[in-house]
């Protein structure tokens, strides 16, 4: 846990919480006994991370509306994103979970190298406070932030979707008009993602097109495909 600790940038008082952030559930589901496992740091890690950058964001982007802020982060909370920062910091070497999920490409998985991140993310803010687990957000993204800053990426949310969710089951959202509303030359559309049987997002416009980009803003806010 030494190494691991260097490339983190801080030593846990409590060596048993960061033991915790690194425990898949399929360690205990194999063992047929209760085992902690880095759910629930990951449910408190992501808040801690949604927070940091959407203090950043709010602090840099002074003259962005909350539609653009909130588009760009979540391109800087996406799965593909997590995964980066969990690779540079070699964290699926220091995973412990069952053979079984080993054996299927647990170490390398999308999901739980962003869900082991989360949980580190919440175990440091356990272990210290919330400018510590700040600190250490901002430097593992620094280079995502810096990127966002010098050229604000182009957001293409529907296409966003799409390649995440390809990316998982080689099949991609389709979208569902629930209304169509008010006037011929002003109605007011009413669309819902769906993918594998799950609603994704919901959005709204003035258009079918405009409604299914919202919708797909919201599926990536959402993030349900991590459910599955």
């Amino acid at each position: 846990m030494e190494t691991l600790e260097q490339r983190l940038g801080y030593q846990f008082r409590n060596p048993a919480l960061l033991k915790e952030a690194l425990t898949h559930p399929s360690l205990g589901h194999e063992k047929q006994r209760y085992q902690e496992d880095n759910q629930r740091l990951e449910f408190l890690g992501d808040a801690v991370l949604q927070l940091v950058i959407t203090e950043y964001l709010y602090a840099h982007f002074p003259r962005e509306q909350e539609g653009r802020l909130t588009k760009l982060r979540a391109r800087l909370v996406s799965r593909d994103a997590l995964k980066a920062h969990a690779q540079a910091l070699d964290l699926g070497r220091h995973l412990l979970m069952g053979r079984g999920e080993e054996a299927s490409g647990g170490r390398v998985r999308a999901s739980t190298l962003g869900d082991a991140f989360e949980a580190i993310v919440g175990a440091i803010y356990l272990d210290s406070d919330f400018a510590t687990a700040r600190n250490f957000v901002l430097r593992e993204a620094r280079a995502a932030l810096e990127r966002v800053r010098e050229e604000p990426i182009d957001i293409n949310p529907k296409g966003e979707l799409q390649e995440i969710l390809q990316s998982i089951a080689m099949s991609g959202p389709t979208y569902e008009v629930l209304s169509a509303t008010g006037p011929e030359h002003a109605k007011t559309f009413v669309v819902e993602a769906h993918w594998e049987g799950l609603v994704l997002g919901r959005g709204t416009g003035l258009s079918k097109q405009a409604a299914e980009v919202e919708a797909a803003s919201d599926a990536l806010e959402n993030k349900l495909w991590e459910t599955k």
